[in-house]
Protein backbone atom coordinates (compact mmCIF):
# COMPACT_ATOMS: atom_id res chain seq x y z
CA UNK A 1 0.00 0.00 0.00
CA UNK A 2 1.57 3.75 -0.75
CA UNK A 3 -0.10 7.10 0.73
CA UNK A 4 0.09 9.84 -1.77
CA UNK A 5 -1.50 13.06 -2.61
CA UNK A 6 -5.00 12.91 -4.68
CA UNK A 7 -4.55 13.96 -8.65
CA UNK A 8 -7.74 14.68 -10.81
CA UNK A 9 -8.10 11.32 -11.64
CA UNK A 10 -9.18 10.03 -8.16
CA UNK A 11 -11.82 12.33 -7.28
CA UNK A 12 -14.48 9.97 -8.27
CA UNK A 13 -13.09 7.45 -6.45
CA UNK A 14 -12.50 9.36 -3.27
CA UNK A 15 -16.46 10.67 -3.97
CA UNK A 16 -17.24 6.91 -4.13
CA UNK A 17 -14.89 5.39 -1.30
CA UNK A 18 -16.52 8.24 1.21
CA UNK A 19 -19.99 7.81 0.65
CA UNK A 20 -19.96 4.07 1.08
CA UNK A 21 -17.71 4.49 4.42
CA UNK A 22 -20.23 6.83 5.63
CA UNK A 23 -22.96 5.07 4.88
CA UNK A 24 -25.30 4.01 7.79
CA UNK A 25 -22.87 5.37 9.91
CA UNK A 26 -23.43 5.06 13.59
CA UNK A 27 -23.59 9.20 14.33
CA UNK A 28 -25.89 9.42 11.44
CA UNK A 29 -29.79 9.86 11.94
CA UNK A 30 -31.19 6.61 10.94
CA UNK A 31 -31.82 6.65 7.41
CA UNK A 32 -29.91 9.80 6.34
CA UNK A 33 -28.01 9.94 3.10
CA UNK A 34 -23.78 10.45 4.13
CA UNK A 35 -22.68 14.58 3.13
CA UNK A 36 -19.12 14.16 4.04
CA UNK A 37 -18.42 13.60 0.18
CA UNK A 38 -19.70 16.60 -0.76
CA UNK A 39 -17.69 18.64 2.08
CA UNK A 40 -14.49 17.29 0.14
CA UNK A 41 -15.80 18.18 -3.04
CA UNK A 42 -16.73 21.48 -1.69
CA UNK A 43 -13.51 22.27 -0.07
CA UNK A 44 -11.68 20.72 -3.37
CA UNK A 45 -13.78 23.70 -5.04
CA UNK A 46 -13.23 26.58 -2.96
CA UNK A 47 -9.80 25.84 -2.91
CA UNK A 48 -9.82 25.28 0.89
CA UNK A 49 -8.43 21.31 0.37
CA UNK A 50 -4.95 22.12 2.05
CA UNK A 51 -3.92 17.92 1.89
CA UNK A 52 -5.81 15.10 0.13
CA UNK A 53 -4.13 12.04 0.50
CA UNK A 54 -4.86 8.50 -0.63
CA UNK A 55 -4.07 5.18 0.50
CA UNK A 56 -3.99 3.02 -2.65
CA UNK A 57 -2.56 -0.81 -3.41
CA UNK A 58 -3.34 -2.88 -6.49
CA UNK A 59 -6.91 -3.00 -5.57
CA UNK A 60 -7.01 0.90 -6.13
CA UNK A 61 -7.84 3.24 -3.66
CA UNK A 62 -9.21 2.39 -0.39
CA UNK A 63 -8.81 5.35 1.68
CA UNK A 64 -8.68 9.07 2.14
CA UNK A 65 -8.20 11.60 4.60
CA UNK A 66 -8.88 15.25 4.15
CA UNK A 67 -7.37 18.64 5.89
CA UNK A 68 -8.34 22.08 5.84
CA UNK A 69 -7.16 25.57 7.41
CA UNK A 70 -9.23 26.68 10.32
CA UNK A 71 -9.35 29.43 11.84
CA UNK A 72 -9.60 30.51 16.04
CA UNK A 73 -11.46 33.39 17.43
CA UNK A 74 -12.72 34.21 13.55
CA UNK A 75 -8.71 34.83 13.11
CA UNK A 76 -6.68 32.90 9.84
CA UNK A 77 -4.48 30.33 11.61
CA UNK A 78 -1.81 27.32 11.05
CA UNK A 79 -3.57 25.27 12.19
CA UNK A 80 -5.63 22.44 10.33
CA UNK A 81 -8.32 20.37 10.97
CA UNK A 82 -8.74 16.82 9.85
CA UNK A 83 -11.66 15.21 7.93
CA UNK A 84 -13.17 13.41 6.98
CA UNK A 85 -11.37 10.23 7.22
CA UNK A 86 -12.69 7.30 4.71
CA UNK A 87 -11.51 3.58 4.28
CA UNK A 88 -12.86 1.36 2.20
CA UNK A 89 -16.11 -0.79 4.32
CA UNK A 90 -14.22 -4.14 3.13
CA UNK A 91 -10.72 -3.10 4.90
CA UNK A 92 -11.73 -0.89 7.86
CA UNK A 93 -9.83 -2.20 11.15
CA UNK A 94 -6.48 -2.96 8.94
CA UNK A 95 -4.63 0.26 10.02
CA UNK A 96 -5.08 2.56 6.70
CA UNK A 97 -6.67 5.51 8.97
CA UNK A 98 -4.01 5.06 11.03
CA UNK A 99 -1.41 5.14 8.25
CA UNK A 100 -3.60 8.15 6.63
CA UNK A 101 -3.34 10.32 9.87
CA UNK A 102 0.10 9.63 10.59
CA UNK A 103 1.41 10.71 6.86
CA UNK A 104 -0.85 13.59 7.10
CA UNK A 105 0.10 14.61 10.32
CA UNK A 106 3.77 14.60 8.89
CA UNK A 107 3.34 16.04 5.91
CA UNK A 108 0.96 19.16 8.14
CA UNK A 109 4.42 19.62 10.10
CA UNK A 110 6.40 19.76 7.00
CA UNK A 111 4.43 22.57 5.66
CA UNK A 112 4.99 24.45 9.34
CA UNK A 113 1.57 23.85 11.06
CA UNK A 114 1.53 24.65 14.27
CA UNK A 115 -1.04 21.93 14.69
CA UNK A 116 -4.38 19.90 14.22
CA UNK A 117 -7.90 19.55 15.69
CA UNK A 118 -10.77 17.04 14.83
CA UNK A 119 -14.07 15.95 15.77
CA UNK A 120 -14.14 12.02 16.61
CA UNK A 121 -13.72 9.62 19.13
CA UNK A 122 -11.30 9.87 22.16
CA UNK A 123 -10.58 6.40 22.31
CA UNK A 124 -9.68 5.78 18.75
CA UNK A 125 -7.65 9.16 18.24
CA UNK A 126 -6.07 9.54 21.76
CA UNK A 127 -3.76 6.72 20.58
CA UNK A 128 -2.57 9.18 18.03
CA UNK A 129 -1.43 11.72 20.57
CA UNK A 130 -5.01 13.75 20.60
CA UNK A 131 -6.44 15.18 23.25
CA UNK A 132 -9.76 17.69 24.25
CA UNK A 133 -7.86 20.75 25.67
CA UNK A 134 -10.63 23.36 27.48
CA UNK A 135 -8.70 25.97 25.40
CA UNK A 136 -9.58 25.41 22.32
CA UNK A 137 -13.56 24.69 21.86
CA UNK A 138 -16.20 23.87 18.91
CA UNK A 139 -19.11 25.09 19.40
CA UNK A 140 -22.29 23.07 19.70
CA UNK A 141 -19.64 20.06 20.67
CA UNK A 142 -19.09 17.98 23.87
CA UNK A 143 -15.74 19.35 25.02
CA UNK A 144 -14.50 15.11 24.63
CA UNK A 145 -14.94 14.78 21.18
CA UNK A 146 -12.63 17.67 19.82
CA UNK A 147 -9.48 17.14 20.55
CA UNK A 148 -6.64 18.52 19.17
CA UNK A 149 -2.66 17.99 19.06
CA UNK A 150 -0.09 20.87 18.92
CA UNK A 151 2.90 20.87 17.26
CA UNK A 152 5.79 23.10 17.73
CA UNK A 153 3.71 25.59 18.90
CA UNK A 154 1.85 27.10 21.85
CA UNK A 155 -1.81 25.41 22.07
CA UNK A 156 -3.62 29.01 21.22
CA UNK A 157 -7.01 29.89 23.29
CA UNK A 158 -10.63 30.29 21.61
CA UNK A 159 -13.11 29.31 19.33
CA UNK A 160 -12.61 26.89 16.28
CA UNK A 161 -14.33 27.21 13.34
CA UNK A 162 -13.98 25.00 9.95
CA UNK A 163 -14.64 25.89 6.33
CA UNK A 164 -17.92 26.69 5.38
CA UNK A 165 -18.27 23.27 3.71
CA UNK A 166 -18.69 21.75 6.83
CA UNK A 167 -22.11 23.30 7.44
Amino acid sequence: MIIRKENASDINAIERLTYQAFENHPHHEVGAKPTEHLIINNLRADGALTLSLVAEDKSGIVGHIAFSSVNINREISSWYGIGPVSVSVERQREGIGGTLIRAGIAELKMLGAGGVVLLGEPQYYGRFGFKSDPRLVLPGVPAEYFMAQVFDSEMPSGEVSYHPSFS
